[in-house]
């Protein structure tokens, strides 16, 4: 073995790994002298356990050892020697994650790169407007398409100062979100109003405040519709809303209730109707709405959505109400949502106006018209 790994030494010099070593012997194992398989590799580095000093000496010890042609009547030394399986799995391994580790250094040093040279082609005020979309929960991809329409819709305008530059894009989207105003009472009564959306979204308490404003507010008769016989004690929660505002109210759980609920409130002004929350994914519930909205006959459909959800599960959730005929958006919980940006794609993807915005649980209290202005502001997170 000493004079295997001197010749080891001599043929790839003092700085060779030796990775594994393993006496060979012939058929005849008794009688044939057997030989040492050593494999060694200078492109790896195998830390020695040797202090120092001791590891220098080693190596002029090993140097100056047998002669080459000693040692190779004895040994046979070879980078390319196989070695036992176990070991060559281990190998590949340490290979495999050698070169990832090598990989994840390249891709950091790009990325950087590649931040180093996005920022100085952007002016001062748009990377910050860029930033601001980020916090404001706008998808990275939509911030940047918004960049690079205000940079094309403003050439040779000056977009070094943020304030400016935001308040340019705050137009740019104001051009974007529909609205449709408050609701509007015609000759023809009643005006029936439905709300649909999925369950939590806050429905019941929309309407509660729909209904006190139309009451207390504007003075018209109102009369209230609920078909969300499902969830429990939602029929009390809004019969204690009418009990409160003295309004006449109707509980329907089939279609044929439904024509006849609204006939006895065909001399109100408007009626609101309160339905069940239905998952976007639920095909079944959603043609049960659509039966049901078909018989009330409905002016205006208003599908309610929280903003708290994602963009994703808003523009999900509206697609798949869209069968139901759903006329414009009431989007609430304004409040508990931690950014605005998610509304954007909902806005402008959806076809629907913008109805109605509530902020609390506050009756009749925390509910406004939409505007397209305030809608801006919020979705750039200009105002609360």
């Amino acid at each position: 073995m000493p004079e295997a790994l001197a010749l080891v030494r001599r043929e790839l010099g003092p700085d060779a790994a030796v990775l594994h070593t393993r006496e060979v012997r012939g058929i005849k194992r008794w009688f044939s002298a057997g030989r040492i398989e050593v494999m060694a590799s200078t492109g790896v580095n195998v830390p020695s356990r040797m202090p120092a000093a001791q590891r220098t000496s080693a190596a002029a010890t090993v140097t100056t050892a047998a002669p080459a042609t000693t040692a190779a009547s004895y040994a046979h030394a070879s980078t390319q020697a196989a070695a036992l399986p176990d070991y060559r799995a281990k190998f590949r391994e340490d290979a495999v994650s050698t070169k990832l580790d090598d990989l994840c250094s390249l891709v950091e040093q790009l990325c950087r790169q590649s931040e180093s040279k996005t920022r100085p082609e952007m002016p001062e005020g748009l990377f910050k407007l860029f930033t601001d979309l980020i916090e404001a929960e706008v998808a990275e991809e939509l911030a940047r398409e918004l960049i690079e329409r205000l940079r094309q819709e403003s050439p040779g305008d000056p977009l070094d100062d943020p304030m400016l530059a935001k308040a340019r894009l705050a137009r740019m989207i104001e051009e974007e979100v529909r609205v449709t105003g408050p609701i509007r009472v015609g000759t023809t009564r009643p005006h029936v109003v439905a709300l649909v959306g999925p369950t939590g979204v806050g429905k019941t308490t929309t309407i509660a405040k729909l209904a006190a404003n139309f009451r207390l507010r504007e003075k018209l008769r109102v009369g209230l519709i609920t078909v969300d016989t499902y969830r429990i004690a939602a029929v009390e929660q809004l019969r204690t809303y009418a009990d409160i505002m003295d309004l006449p109210m109707e509980v329907v759980s089939t279609p044929r209730e439904m024509r006849q609920a609204v006939a006895r409130l065909s001399g109100v002004d408007v009626v609101f109707m309160d339905t069940a929350g239905r998952s976007p994914r639920d095909e079944l519930k959603i043609q049960e709405l659509k039966t049901m909205l078909a018989e009330a006959n409905p002016n205006e459909v208003y599908l309610v959505l929280s903003s708290a959800a994602s963009a994703a599960s808003l523009a999900r959730t509206a697609e798949q109400f869209a069968s139901v005929g759903t006329t414009a958006l009431v989007l609430t919980k304004l409040d508990e949502a931690t950014g605005m940006g998610n509304l954007l794609p909902v806005l402008r993807g959806s076809h629907l106006p913008l109805a109605y915005l509530t902020d609390g649980q506050n009756v009749p209290d925390d509910i406004r018209v939409a505007d397209q202005r305030h809608a801006a502001r919020l979705v750039l997170g200009m105002e609360a």
